[in-house]
């Protein structure tokens, strides 16, 4: 059922079916490193869209690799920047290995966790230009062959999946793609936003030569910069994903303003945006429905409930007036076009 139909059933009071819900809902699981709980590691998060597009967003180093048994297919991997904890320079060492606030992960070099994921999935790549052209090598090493170019066909830029190999779609600050599922009219929009933040890949992640050249100088690799996305699911959702940022006035000229969103995927820095700034971003700038706070860098969780003192409890008694969505590593939660959670939260 939908669109103006659904309104009508709605309007009515008619008992919609859960079943008829579902099948119009976001589907949003993060993939962190221990079960049921928000841990320091955790950032990756997994999307799918009514039509069945599956979206990874920042791997982290909470994913084992491309063989991890929760990722099941994804057609596009998303990284909004390339420092160690979101390309993956370390990956998970099983399941709840470690302690929530110190999670143990083996290296995932010299190719990390996101190249792996791509390699494995026959992703498309949605990344900015810089960090695309170093995961298409990385791929190309782990795989033999260079990936192609994304298809960007029409005003939309669309390209179909699944893929039977990994491709890279570049997108410049402003720019977007559309993914759609064989067979069917309509896709996820994916945008690419500014982030205020420094954008460098670990040298373990490097070439020799590369790494030999900058390790007297205690230097990294600059791989351009980092971007945060705006995903426009089939549903009508629109989903900002912030990625590591500072306070920005695009917060409300683009993202509020512009695209309009209704969820928001906050990052709260170790030594970066903390509560009272993210708090502040979601209040006043962003003013989204509903927020999903990310990037706690502690265990934040303890039984799935949120450890009172903490960083994220702070968070979440600053935000005014807006839902807040804790993610719980494995726990789906299904939005509607509104931002309202249907299931699972």
């Amino acid at each position: 059922m939908r669109g103006a139909a659904m309104v009508a059933v709605l309007a009515m009071g008619i008992a919609v079916p859960m079943a008829s819900v579902s099948a119009q809902s976001v589907k949003i699981t993060p993939l962190g490193s221990h079960a049921g709980e928000l841990c320091a590691n955790d950032r990756a998060l997994l999307f799918e869209d009514p039509t069945g597009v599956r979206i990874l967003y920042d791997a982290g180093r909470s994913v084992a690799g491309g063989a991890d048994p929760r990722l099941g297919d994804v057609h596009v991997v998303l990284l909004s920047h390339a420092h160690g904890d979101h390309i993956g320079d370390t990956k998970a060492d099983g399941p709840d290995a470690g302690s929530c606030d110190q999670p143990r992960t083996v290296s995932a070099a010299p190719h990390s966790s996101t190249a792996e994921i791509a390699a494995a999935k026959s992703s498309a790549v949605i990344v900015s230009n810089d960090m695309g052209a170093f995961l298409a090598r990385k791929i190309q090493n782990i795989r033999g062959v260079e990936p192609d170019s994304c298809p960007a066909t029409g005003f939309g830029r669309e390209m179909i999946v699944p893929r039977s190999s990994p491709c890279i779609g570049n997108v410049q600050l402003g720019g977007k793609r559309t993914v759609k599922d064989f067979g069917h009219d309509r896709g996820v929009q994916i945008a690419l936003v500014q982030a205020d933040h420094s954008n460098n890949v670990p040298r373990s992640l490097l070439a020799d030569s590369a790494r030999t050249t900058l390790a007297p100088d205690n230097l990294t690799g600059y791989v351009g910069h980092a971007n945060g996305y705006v995903l426009t699911f089939t549903n009508g959702l629109k989903v900002y994903l912030s990625g590591d940022t500072a306070i920005m006035g695009d917060m409300r000229a683009i993202i509020n303003a512009f695209y309009r969103v209704n969820l928001a995927v906050m990052n709260m820095g170790a030594f970066a945006m903390q509560s009272e700034e993210t708090a502040f971003a979601v209040n006043e700038l962003i003013q989204p429905r509903a927020v999903i706070p990310s990037h706690v860098n502690e265990g934040a969780t303890r039984g799935g409930k949120v450890i009172p003192g903490t960083k994220t409890a702070q968070f979440i008694d600053l935000v005014k007036g807006r839902t807040i969505h804790v993610p719980l590593s494995g726990r789906t939660m299904q939005f509607d076009g509104d931002a309202r959670c249907v299931a699972g939260c």
